[in-house]
């Protein structure tokens, strides 16, 4: 053997079967391959396990899925490069010209967009209700065939809390598939109910660092299986570098989300007492009209705090920038704690009504709340309504 040759077919190391690595390897591959073609065909036509071409499947990112659809309590899970793009692609993966989705306007504005805007570019049409409008869900459902119920719990950003079992019964009753958009409550949340499909963003409190972007649906059955093979086709499967930072972020998932929930509620129970804010929206606290709900389906209630300043939009810029322990930028989950200012809160495609129900208001400021100590970002906050005053 020529060494030019050699040095593109190195010698693979001994591997005893009884010598394992504890942390599963990084599959920096693109490529498998088979001893003989029957058996790749085998592969490829779903009669035996294995891998071909990592926009299918790479092993690295497989475990990551099946990570998550272990703790969703779910039969399988596909992973994307974003949660943008895994709310964009199970949207198209399920929905064709004519049919009807249902959605709502307390919750993501891009999913507000990808509904209207692009699905409506191929013919799909969308309601848009209030997730507190039960009734008006069942006569949506009853009045027009719909193939699509998505929603959020909490909602972002006002942490509004969905009645799960009522929206999916309705779904059920009426035969459209639920999405449920499950990132603020996180992966092991929500699980008991009959959702048929979970989307998480998994840049929020896969790794709680901030540092790798990605997205996941969960689910079972035949919805699970449609969008597998969808996103196959489409081309965005997360790269196995970031699947192996998300399965090492797990490792401390619970830690994260159960002190941060922690954090959050002494943070929302200091803003509930200071008279600069009017209403504080966190459903952990027992003062929340959506408390008794949050209590009955959830185990924690994650690290999301909205608040409304009374003096408006210009005194939460100023709250903002007086701020030094918090990062003003978007995203949440991460061990750092950010704030969105009202100046940023969204929403501004919204006609009166629509922003009436996503309860968006003028001095409306939304908080992620991190690992640091809570007296300390209590402190800063402190310092920051007196500097805004």
């Amino acid at each position: 053997m020529k060494d030019e040759t050699r040095v593109n077919h190195p010698p693979l190391p001994p591997q005893p079967s009884d010598n394992q690595s504890l942390l599963f390897p990084i599959y920096e591959n693109v490529k498998w391959e088979f001893e003989t073609v029957d058996e790749s065909l085998r592969m490829i036509r779903g009669e035996r396990e294995g891998y071909f071409y990592s926009r299918v499947a790479n092993p690295t990112v497989r475990q990551l899925e099946l990570l998550l659809a272990g703790l969703q309590r779910r039969e399988d899970c596909v992973t994307c490069a974003s949660g943008v793009n895994a709310i964009a692609q199970t949207l198209l993966a399920l929905t064709q010209t004519n049919d009807q989705v249902l959605h709502f306007a307390e919750g993501y504005a891009p999913t507000r967009q990808l509904t209207r805007n692009l699905l409506g570019r191929y013919g799909v049409r969308s309601t848009m209700l209030s997730i507190e409008d039960h009734v008006g869900i069942e006569r949506a459902l009853a009045g027009t065939p719909t193939k699509l119920v998505i929603f959020e719990s909490p909602t972002n950003p006002v942490t509004k809390i969905a009645d799960i079992a009522v929206i999916t019964r309705l779904a059920r009753q009426y035969g459209a598939l639920t999405v449920l958009d499950n990132t603020f409550a996180g992966f092991h949340q929500h699980g008991k109910f009959e959702v048929d499909l979970f989307v998480h963003s998994l840049t929020k409190f896969a790794t709680g660092a901030g540092d790798v972007m990605g997205g996941a649906v969960i689910g079972s059955g035949e919805p699970i299986r449609k969008v597998r093979a969808e996103f196959r086709a489409l081309g965005s499967q997360l790269d196995p570098h970031s699947a192996s930072l998300m399965v090492r972020g797990m490792k401390t998932y619970f830690v994260r989300y159960r002190t941060q929930s922690a954090h959050a509620l002494a943070v929302a129970e200091w803003l509930a007492a200071r008279p600069e804010v009017e209403n504080v929206r966190y459903p952990g606290l027992t003062s929340s009209r959506f408390h008794a709900l949050a209590r009955a389906q959830m185990q924690d209630f994650g690290c999301v705090v909205t608040f409304d300043l009374r003096a408006g939009a210009e005194a939460g810029r100023r709250v903002t920038e007086a701020l030094t322990l918090f990062a003003h930028t978007a995203s949440l989950g991460s061990t750092e704690s950010l704030i969105v200012p009202p100046q940023m809160m969204g929403g501004r495609e919204l006609n009166p009504e629509e922003r009436e129900w996503s309860d968006i208001r003028a001095g409306s400021i939304r908080l992620s709340i991190g690992l640091e100590d809570p007296h300390d970002l209590i402190a800063d906050l402190e310092r920051a309504f007196a500097a805004a005053r």
